[in-house]
């Protein structure tokens, strides 16, 4: 999902606006692969961290010490790291920016920090993966537009990075609220392997509810930015997509939500969100096509 994320917002955006990108299509699939395999990393040493609670969670979802061996796995994690910042590293001096290379580094040890510790405090480490998924819309404008940004193109720059901003907003909003979710189906086996998790501090009952309220949140942001952004331009299209594919499905996450309880229904929320996750992404390509034909 975060490779389709960010192919789209290259051929199905960026590509289709009147700007400059400062890399050409081979460099840009480098950024993907860097990123992805960064994130890969992270999802890994997450794996090899997370096997006895994983092993009380999802015991079918187990590979370490099944598939592979912990020792493979390590030897893994850092080849995947090394890859991905040397490719960072890479497209840094491309674009004549070499610090910007200490971003997958910093990534890269979140991703650890999360894994070994961070995901043991309360909330943080929701935060740190939200942020991090919300990150890799960003930084598609730290190479793909800041380094070709001039006094005669920075107004059209502008309007171009904040729309990758919303986005960016808009993935970490329904990441965290899917992280929070995910801990709600995971809390029996968190509770065991000592976690300290929101449905751990404040029982399953209350974080049900509290999830609820902030998730009408982005219900009433998100028309608000509709009716701004598309309605008021005329933007119909992209208006009508985003009200049946994106607020529509978080409609029914919130209802579904009250009524939540068993593993099971918390699994459905997750994927639902996942659903609004890719829909939401895909709505660029929609808000391109209505901008180019409006």
């Amino acid at each position: 999902m975060l490779a389709l994320m960010q192919l789209i917002f290259r051929f199905g955006f960026l590509e289709l606006q009147p700007i400059p990108l400062a890399l050409d299509r081979l460099h840009y699939g480098l950024l993907v692969l860097a990123t992805v395999l960064i994130a890969a990393g992270g999802y890994l040493i997450n794996n090899i961290f997370d096997v006895s609670t994983d092993l009380d969670n999802k015991p079918e979802n187990v590979v370490i010490g099944r598939g592979i061996s912990e020792n493979m796995a390590y030897n893994l994690y850092v080849v995947l790291n090394i890859v991905g910042v040397g490719i960072g590293f890479y497209l840094s001096n491309l674009i004549g920016k070499p610090g910007y290379s200490a971003i997958f580094i910093v990534v890269a040890g979140l991703l650890y920090l999360y894994a070994s510790s961070l995901k043991q405090s309360l909330l943080i480490g929701n935060i740190i993966v939200a942020a991090t998924l919300s990150f890799s819309v960003l930084i598609i404008a730290i190479y793909d537009l800041m380094p070709v940004l001039t006094d005669e193109n920075r107004e059209i720059l502008g309007i171009v990075f904040q729309i990758l901003l919303d986005y960016a907003i808009f993935a970490f909003a329904i990441n965290l609220i899917r992280e929070v979710v995910k801990d709600l189906e995971d809390v029996n086996g968190d509770y065991n392997n000592g976690m300290n998790t929101l449905p751990i501090v404040l029982g399953m009952a209350r974080t049900t509810r509290i999830l609820f309220f902030v998730s009408l949140l982005p219900i009433g942001l998100l028309l608000y930015y509709i009716n701004k952004n598309y309605i008021e331009n005329k933007l119909l299209l992209a208006a009508g997509y985003m009200m049946f594919f994106v607020v529509g499905p978080l409609v029914y996450l919130s209802i579904k939500l009250w009524s939540a309880h068993s593993q099971k229904d918390y699994r459905h929320l997750s994927n639902v969100l996942k659903l609004v996750l890719l829909l939401g992404i895909l709505s660029i390509a929609v808000v391109a096509y209505n901008l180019k034909n409006a």
